[in-house]
């Protein structure tokens, strides 16, 4: 009996001799295999992942001393829309007409959640618009960037607002006027980085979503696109100014001619800049905000009737002359209380173009007039 169990008592003592070891073993093995796991290499697109990361964790880093962070996930709000544009056609002999049609107004609710915001605005002027008018403004803000998107294509409602045409005419006589000869479709993009964004909040002023709690100001770097279409029916336009000083009894002047600066059909142009400028909120009371901006930038333009080799782009089609001066304005008025809101901000876009027998300068913009209500705490 007692050997039948010795075959059996052996092997049991064997493997508790041993289990330690397999037990070091095993424990060991895992460690091993997470250290394998946890060494990654550093190759290019961690390093640019992590750049990325940084980035967008610095878009809402802001100074609690300067800026009061928003409280509330959800808003409300009424807001009044009235945009308005103007363009400006200028010859080289020095006549010049500039168009602008009458404002647009537009009243709509908007509803928010954090960032995003959204709403629908519907045109109540009493004056009748063009049909194929269409117009789209979108803005974003954040303490670290912010960006403008616009469309703009005009419809036939546009008047004449001022005339220079030479020979002593009173360029009161065609103000007014009608003239459905001008076309002009614009679309593009700013887009633009505040430097000293933990203290200066632009959200503050445009969208409402901070408070800026001590007066502060920030320098702005910023890049700039934008495709520029304008059509012009010269021989219409030639037809109204001559039928009205015709009809007109305080011209007593000679016939006038159009300057073949003016006798054009269309011009398309694309414009790419860069620019700088300077922000500054101004807490001049408690919960109220002045906002100012002002953004110059220097833009390349360049039409599509320009010769363009795409070899050689900047080296034989670049020329001085196709630089000009642009210029985008941003002001608000705001009273803010964290729970409530009131006030309105504006955003004003010049833009120049040159060549050797014409320029035209156009400036549109956008006043809107708000009050809404924060709710559903953080």
């Amino acid at each position: 009996m007692v050997n039948s169990k010795m075959p059996m008592r052996c092997p049991a003592v064997i493997l508790l001799m041993f289990l330690p070891a397999f037990a070091m073993q095993a424990e060991n093995q895992p460690i091993q295999a997470d250290t394998c796991v946890k060494v990654k290499k550093n190759t290019i697109f961690r390093r640019i992942g992590r750049v990325f990361t940084g980035v967008f964790r610095d878009f809402n880093k802001i100074d609690t001393n300067y800026i009061e962070p928003q409280h509330y996930n959800y808003t409300v709000m009424l807001q009044n829309t009235t945009t308005y544009e103007e363009y400006k056609i200028n010859s080289k002999s020095g006549q010049s007409v500039t168009f602008a049609p009458r404002p647009t107004v537009k009243i709509g609710p908007y509803v928010g959640w954090r960032w995003v915001f959204l709403g629908y605005t519907v045109d109540i002027s009493k004056f009748d618009h063009s049909e194929n008018k269409k117009e789209l403004d979108l803005s974003l803000y954040s303490s670290l960037i912010g960006i403008d998107l616009y469309y703009r294509k005009t419809g036939n409602d546009y008047r004449i607002r001022k005339a220079d045409l030479g020979n002593g005419m009173d360029e009161k006589i065609l103000k007014g006027i009608p003239f459905s000869g001008l076309s002009v479709k614009i679309k593009g993009f700013d887009l633009y980085y505040i430097l000293n964004h933990r203290k200066f909040s632009y959200p503050a002023a445009f969208s409402q979503s901070t408070c800026q709690k001590r007066s502060c100001g920030s320098p702005m770097l910023g890049i700039g696109y934008m495709t520029h279409d304008i059509s012009l029916d010269h021989k219409e336009l030639e037809r109204v100014i001559t039928e009205n000083l015709n009809n007109n009894p305080d011209y007593t002047g000679e016939d006038i001619k159009l300057d073949n600066g003016l006798m054009f059909n269309n011009v398309r142009y694309t414009s790419y800049s860069i620019s700088g400028g300077y922000a500054y909120n101004w807490v001049f009371a408690r919960n109220f905000l002045f906002s100012a901006s002002l953004s110059v930038g220097l833009a390349y333009k360049k039409s599509d009737g320009d010769r363009i080799d795409k070899n050689n782009f900047f080296l034989r089609d670049f020329n001085f002359d196709d630089i000009n001066i642009d210029g985008i304005g941003r002001f608000g008025l705001v009273w803010n209380n964290t729970k409530w809101y009131a006030g309105a901000s504006t955003i004003l876009h010049s833009y120049n173009y040159h060549k050797s027998q014409f320029s035209t300068n156009s400036m549109f913009g956008s006043l809107n007039i708000y009050v809404g209500m924060n709710f559903g705490k953080k």
